[in-house]
């Protein structure tokens, strides 16, 4: 169970992550849209689902959007209404600027005797007008919901030019985040120099390492490149003109991100540092969406084969 590997520190937890259909899409669509979903992922072996609450990233950077933002549904009505029959755990993030205390109180008291599992993502720029910051909603976690396992995101790339994301992740662990969630992974190094400084930092103040799962999104166009560069996934230059110039960008962007994943799990392994994956799409089309569930069983393959011997929790 989800639970237990994230109590446990466990590596090697899988989840698949999706963005819900688009507000203004016809019920029987939504419908349509979820069974497709929910039939692509099961007998897969997920620990969970990760459904993202998408905002309006606008304000963080002065470039166009390659795509239209369109308003999407909320994602726990969209697990509940539509997902139910899709049978393993759902991860709801939650952007937690967006949303008052008294409506973020409500949905943490909500079905209070269910495991529950959140992200809490934090403002896209620091221009961003927010109504609540992490540190009060994981206080309200803690105090309203004994049964909400929460979660938060991590950035390594952000560590290459700010250089404190193992704090940022340290604070957040004691503010009651029990696992995190990467942003898109395609640099390797930057990856790594986060673990390094997380795990050193952890052994020397006593701190349990914790479930870090690096998220995984193949790339199938120039425009998903585009699309993924605007969102702020860092792609070094070297890998980029590898996806660029090579004969099918799909099929190489996956080999290079269960690369760059295998070479993260290994290092964990070393450290003791719980790795996990989730995967996902950035794109709607369906050769792109296919890739990434391939790849999310290549992925589980690996992960299994690795840890067939019984495991010990991880963390310091």
């Amino acid at each position: 169970m989800l639970k237990n590997k994230i109590e446990n520190r466990q590596a090697g937890i899988l989840t698949y992550g999706m963005t819900p259909p688009k507000v203004n899409h016809p019920a029987e669509k939504i419908a349509e849209i979820a069974d497709k979903q929910a039939e692509r992922l099961r007998g897969i072996g997920l620990d969970g689902l990760i459904l993202y609450d998408v905002q309006d990233e606008a304000d963080r950077i002065d470039a166009d959007r390659p795509f239209p933002y369109l308003a999407t549904l909320d994602p726990t009505l969209y697990s509940k209404r539509y997902l139910a029959g899709l049978d393993v755990p759902k991860i709801i993030y939650r952007v937690i600027g967006k949303v008052g205390r008294e409506e973020l109180a409500d949905w943490l008291r909500s079905d209070p005797d269910e495991d529950r599992y959140s992200v809490f993502v934090g403002a896209s720029s620091s221009k961003q007008e927010v109504a609540m910051r992490l540190p009060e909603a994981y206080r309200l976690s803690r105090e309203l919901n004994e049964c909400m396992k929460f979660g938060g995101v991590v950035i390594p790339e952000r560590h290459k030019s700010k250089g404190d994301e193992h704090l940022r992740a340290a604070a957040k662990q004691e503010g009651g985040c029990s696992f995190f969630v990467s942003q898109a992974t395609y640099d390797v190094e930057a990856s790594k120099n986060f673990l390094s400084d997380y795990y050193y930092h952890c052994r020397e103040h006593g701190i349990p390492t914790v479930p870090i799962l690096f998220n995984l999104a193949p790339c199938g166009s120039q425009k998903t490149l585009e699309f993924m560069k605007w969102l702020g996934i860092s792609i070094p230059k070297w890998l980029e003109n590898e996806l660029l110039h090579a004969h099918d960008i799909l099929d190489q962007s996956v080999r290079l991100s269960r690369e760059v994943f295998e070479e993260l799990f290994e290092f964990g392994l070393e450290k003791e540092i719980p790795i996990g994956c989730s995967v996902e799409s950035v794109s709607t089309r369906k050769v792109e969406i296919e890739a990434s569930v391939a790849l999310l069983r290549e992925i589980k393959t690996y992960m299994d084969r690795k840890l067939r011997k019984p495991q010990m929790p991880l963390g310091v």
